[in-house]
């Protein structure tokens, strides 16, 4: 049999032996994700209604204290820029020669101000926040600003009512008819 032959033939041999694996059925890697598994914590999504909100609450003076000890470092002790992006301020810059986009001047909800310092924050250990805390770090975020009144108690009732300056600064991809 010659080297060409051969090659064939080891090449078909190794297709057909792969083939039998690549059905799903055959193949025994991972597991199902269910609500009881440890993969149902990453279903985190919220909506801008509030949907899939954590019970909780927090206050713009816990925020406060939180800040300065898990995000000042990054943000600055104001929130208006260190290493990372500023987070305050700005607001009704958009229009003008130098926008700013910050979270309070740009992000058009709050529920998603609660999504991201949850998924991601802080950059060194994302996920490690409690429900209570994230809230305060928004409410604190969202007071320096005047968006809400400091001594509101933020919670999973309230953040989806909460009027962002630019909510109205997107257009819907599906608009309701």
């Amino acid at each position: 049999m010659s080297m060409a032959s051969k090659f064939i033939v080891a090449t078909s041999l190794l297709l057909l032996s792969t083939l039998s694996y690549a059905d799903a059925q055959h193949q025994a890697l991972g597991k199902p994700a269910s609500h009881l598994s440890p993969q149902s914590q990453w279903n985190l999504s919220i909506s801008p209604s509030g949907e899939n909100l954590p019970i909780g609450s927090g206050t713009a003076e816990q925020g406060k204290q939180l800040f300065a000890l898990k995000c000042a470092v990054c943000h600055g002790p104001e929130g208006i820029g260190a290493t990372a992006e500023p987070l305050m301020g700005e607001v009704g810059s958009l229009t003008s020669d130098y926008p700013e986009k910050t979270v309070n001047s740009y992000w058009p909800y709050a529920t998603t101000l609660f999504d991201y310092i949850r998924r991601s924050m802080p950059i060194n250990a994302p996920f490690s926040l409690s429900s209570d805390e994230v809230y305060a770090l928004c409410a604190y975020t969202l007071s320096l600003d005047g968006i809400i009144a400091p001594e509101l108690d933020l919670n999973n009732e309230n953040l989806p009512l909460v009027t962002m300056p630019n909510r109205d600064g997107f257009v819907a991809i599906y608009p309701e008819k």
